[in-house]
């Protein structure tokens, strides 16, 4: 029987927000600066010391593709972060803009510390409340709705009660607190795509011949195609995986390096997570020694530091008043209430080192049924919206998705288009009186229009899809 210890206390309250967004990543920092913009209270709580989640915590610095290879697909807030960072040069070097208009699954890096301050800026400009090293910890709820929420922080506990709560936490922390129905992602039920703990390495020589032209793709293409196969045939690693995305260009001699997957990390587990923070430290080195072993320009490397947030990919999602499925997916299928478009492939990483995984991962990824040139699917308002719930939405990576999609629209990209259309309908929903399991759709979907975003549906309609 497990022990347990009962606690009661009485702590400082503070006076109510409109908004209160748990985590500040992709999701949550667009969540809160656009629901600031439209005239709310907003209070955003992040767990860490900086914004952006795993594009600067976890130096995950590349944005997921923003292009169908015909057109840009997103608008709003995220159109306006890339043209901000664009003017103040915070992209790598290599990055133009046919990289965001035109270009087909093409990733974006860009400079994580850059980022950081675009985004400071930008919640400072919008009067957000950012409370950083503040986690939510406890959530007082009255049937479906939440009244408010426990921070905690150096300061100690403190309650806030807020009109409307906003999980972009990744793992539906808040969600799970406040009691909605969530699907805890298992290794026996499904296939669950392993953690990364990415770095940040100096030194490179981007100007070895290797690199001229388009080099920099092709020496890619020869790390997953020639270079991996040939280290892990002469022993050279500790576990045979054989993909990892590779290392991505940020400065004149910096790099990001995503390598090193840390499998059957439970991401719900601290003692998992701690013991893959120590794993992937580890890989690290070895993935650092390995480029400079056996790739050109990297003789000189230094691993500089590995990131201080681990790079889960999925763990906990709700169980929304819709899941977006593979059938969807396939179809291309265009929602009435689709809150953004995107276009990127099924990307659900090898759960293990066996090579009929790894051949999974590659029939899935560059498969037929992935989304071709000027294709999109839909992203509903109806997966933001835990099943039943009247003030509480998610954005971000812990939305309602069978695995497959997942692995499509967990990006960044996408996170921040989520988190717009969560903050907007906050909004809304604290301006008309309606619940978000009831929201007006169509007024939601022609006020993103307003912003700038991207929909091209062609029927609107005031409910939104439901299973």
């Amino acid at each position: 029987m497990t022990a347990s210890y009962q606690l009661s206390r009485t702590i400082p309250a503070d006076a109510a927000y409109d908004l209160v967004v748990a985590g500040g990543g992709p999701a949550g920092t667009a969540t809160a600066v656009c629901a600031a913009r439209l005239g709310l209270k907003v209070l955003l709580a992040e767990a860490t010391g900086c914004l952006g989640g795993m594009g600067t915590s976890g130096l995950v610095a590349s944005f997921g593709p923003v292009s169908d290879g015909e057109r840009m697909l997103v608008g709003g807030f995220m159109k306006e972060l890339l043209a901000t960072m664009w003017e103040q040069k915070a992209f790598a070097p290599q990055v133009t803009q046919d990289y965001l208009n035109r270009q087909l699954n093409r990733w974006v890096p860009f400079q994580p510390e850059h980022l950081k301050r675009i985004l400071d800026d930008f919640t400072v400009q919008a009067g957000v409340e950012v409370r950083f090293f503040t986690r939510v910890v406890e959530a007082d709820v009255d049937g479906r709705r939440v009244n408010g929420v426990v921070v905690s922080n150096v300061e100690g506990l403190r309650y806030v009660p807020a009109r409307a709560f906003v999980d972009a936490t990744g793992d539906a922390a808040l969600a799970t607190l406040a009691g909605a129905e969530c699907k805890v992602v298992l290794r026996d039920t499904d296939t669950v795509a392993p953690s990364t703990l990415c770095s940040l390495i100096a030194g490179m020589n981007w100007d070895d011949p290797a690199y001229a032209g388009d080099g920099l793709d092709k020496i890619k293409a020869r790390v997953r195609s020639e270079w991996v196969p040939q280290a892990i045939e002469d022993g050279f690693f500790t576990q045979e995986d054989r993909f990892f995305p590779g290392m991505n260009r940020v400065g004149p001699q910096g790099a990001t390096l995503n390598a090193g997957h840390v499998f059957n990390l439970n991401p719900l587990s601290v003692r998992s997570l701690s013991d893959g923070m120590v794993l992937g430290r580890k890989l690290a080195v070895e993935y650092t020694e390995f480029y400079r072993q056996y790739v050109p320009g990297c003789e000189r490397i230094e691993l500089m530091g590995t990131a201080p947030s681990m790079g889960v990919r999925d763990s906990r999602r709700i169980v929304g008043e819709f899941e977006l499925g593979m059938d969807d997916f396939l179809a291309r299928r265009q929602f009435p209430d689709q809150v953004a478009v995107y276009n990127r492939p099924t990307d659900v990483h090898p759960s293990d080192t066996s090579r009929k995984e790894y051949e999974r991962f590659l029939k899935d990824f560059h498969g037929k049924d992935n989304l071709g040139r000027g294709e999109c699917v839909g992203i509903p308002y109806s997966i933001l919206v835990p099943r039943g719930w009247e003030n509480l939405w998610v954005a971000g990576r812990c939305h309602s998705s069978e695995t497959k999609v997942h692995g499509s629209i967990r990006a960044q990209s996408a996170a921040y288009m989520m988190g717009q259309a969560a903050g907007t309908a906050a909004a809304q929903s604290i301006r008309t009186g309606q619940p978000a399991n009831d929201l007006d759709t169509r007024a939601l979907v022609e006020t993103l229009r307003e912003a700038g975003a991207y929909l091209p549906q062609t029927a609107l309609a005031r409910e939104m899809t439901r299973a």
